[in-house]
């Protein structure tokens, strides 16, 4: 029966875990997490000061893990390698990857407001849309709100794989953070982040299945965040206006932001042995956001 208990259930003890984007919003909620319930955790970004920063204000406890700062640019091949040579060197496996570094723009506020002379035809809308946004900024919203998943995955894959072997019926966890806007048939001013992060969703699912079919003993899933607080979201959410965030026909039913709670607990269930069985999975958790809007599912 002790098999059956939360502690051994959800037991993180010994893990090693690298989140991207690590050092603030939902990836700090989600590395403060697998620390706090027992993991080793490497939080990486492009801004060494943020990440130590963030480490500095980790309580540590007993029965805890630990922080650690890893500079990576997960944009950049030369960087994602150096930082899967220094998880090699120090670790020589990893149970837990989190690709969860992302980015908004670019963004057309005129598009939802009619009134906007941008509206006034199908010409001037069109010319609006084709001027604002830019094939550059397009690019490197992709490159890291989805390209990145499929190279820092592929890095890490054979230290994923060596993971694999340390229990029996574990298999190393990869949770891709996408966005309940790869769902939404809305654009909410961006086409571009909308259709990144939905391509991002199909890549978690290709990646699972190709994983499968070639033997690799590594789990891919992903998580699609509504509304929660991060460096995007800050801002807004302290001035309570959560409905502008969302950008919906209708608000979200839950009248609130996500918490830490409901991020971490997902992540854990999904990293963790009660998530073992799970693959090839997406979990919506948005307030009741997509039940009530116009999407894909």
């Amino acid at each position: 029966m002790s098999s059956l208990r939360v502690e051994s259930i959800y037991d993180l003890k010994d893990r090693v875990a690298l989140v991207t984007g690590g050092g603030t919003g939902i990836g700090w909620m989600i590395a403060r997490g697998l620390a706090t319930n027992g993991a080793k955790v490497y939080i990486t970004g492009r801004r060494k000061d943020v990440l130590e920063t963030a480490v500095a204000s980790f309580e540590k406890g007993e029965g805890k893990g630990e922080i650690i700062p890893l500079e990576m640019d997960v944009t950049n091949r030369d960087s994602i390698s150096n930082a899967q040579k220094e998880i090699q060197t120090r670790e020589g496996r990893l149970h837990i990857l989190v690709n969860n570094a992302g980015q908004v723009g670019p963004i057309s506020k005129f598009f939802n407001d009619l009134s906007a002379p941008e509206h006034q035809s199908a010409e001037t809308l069109g010319r609006a849309l084709f001027n604002n946004e830019s094939f550059e900024q397009w690019s490197s919203l992709y490159a890291i709100n989805s390209s990145s998943i499929f190279f820092v995955t592929t890095a890490f894959l054979g230290l994923l794989a060596k993971g694999s072997e340390d229990r029996a019926g574990y298999n190393s966890s990869v949770v891709n953070i996408t966005s309940i806007s790869g769902y939404m048939k809305l654009a909410q001013n961006h086409f571009a982040y909308n259709s990144s992060k939905a391509a991002a969703a199909h890549l978690t699912r290709m990646m699972s299945t190709e994983f499968v079919l070639k033997k690799i003993p590594v789990r891919v899933n992903g998580v699609a965040p509504g509304v929660y607080e991060s460096d995007m979201t800050a801002e807004r959410l302290a001035r309570g206006d959560i409905n502008n965030i969302a950008l919906g026909i209708q608000p979200v039913p839950a009248g609130r932001a996500g918490s830490a709670e409901e991020m971490v607990g997902t992540v854990i269930y999904l990293a963790s042995q009660a998530g073992g069985y799970t693959n090839g999975q997406e979990i919506i958790i948005d307030g009741g956001f997509l039940a009530l809007n116009p999407s894909t599912v």
